[in-house]
């Protein structure tokens, strides 16, 4: 793979692109099957802001006809980003070796559970006043923990203890989507 002037990104061996562009915390990549000058290529854009975790990957087929947007906000990465603050990357050695053991160890069906879920969690997180208080649980008693575990080889304890964070995270947006709902009808009755 090479970088490539004219098309500004990185080219595969295919003939395919890899582009990188962003400003401040925004970031985008865009991944490109074929030369994305020519009609018939299709093209995943991952579009990520650094500062608030939050992101979507963006999807087309090669006309066009099939789109499709996800939203990939995760509550791992923003929990390791308010820990390092401005020294945080995406490839930080955690977030390395949680990507790993989901690869290797949890089911798809854990995987797709968790992305549906997560963003809830992290916006339900982000209108609380105690947000870095969360983030900080979040990394010293999951991030971490889960991590030693593996390095420890004990994947089943690893496991364990994302899965019932996930649960337990999800138990509190409910409280918390309840106690907003409560406000709500409060006001209303006013």
């Amino acid at each position: 793979m090479g970088y490539n002037k004219d098309r500004k990104g990185l080219e595969t061996k295919d003939g395919g692109l890899i582009r990188i562009n962003g400003s401040g915390d925004k970031v985008r990549i865009d991944i490109y099957d074929k030369d994305e000058r020519k009609p018939g290529h299709s093209r995943d854009s991952i579009h990520y802001d650094t500062k608030t975790g939050k992101g979507k990957i963006d999807s087309h087929n090669g006309d066009k006809s099939e789109k499709s947007s996800t939203d990939v906000s995760c509550y791992l990465t923003t929990a390791c980003m308010k820990c390092y603050q401005n020294d945080f990357d995406d490839n930080c050695y955690e977030l390395f070796i949680l990507r790993w053991f989901r690869d290797k160890f949890v089911s798809q069906k854990d995987i797709e559970y968790y992305y549906e879920k997560a963003p809830l969690i992290v916006e339900a997180i982000e209108n609380t006043d105690n947000r870095n208080e969360i983030y900080n649980y979040i990394y010293d008693n999951v991030i971490k923990v889960c991590v030693e575990a593996i390095k420890c080889g004990d994947f089943e304890f690893a496991y364990n203890r994302y899965k019932n964070s996930i649960l337990a995270l999800e138990e509190y947006v409910k409280q918390s989507l309840d106690q907003n709902n409560s406000k709500i009808l409060k006001l209303a009755n006013n």
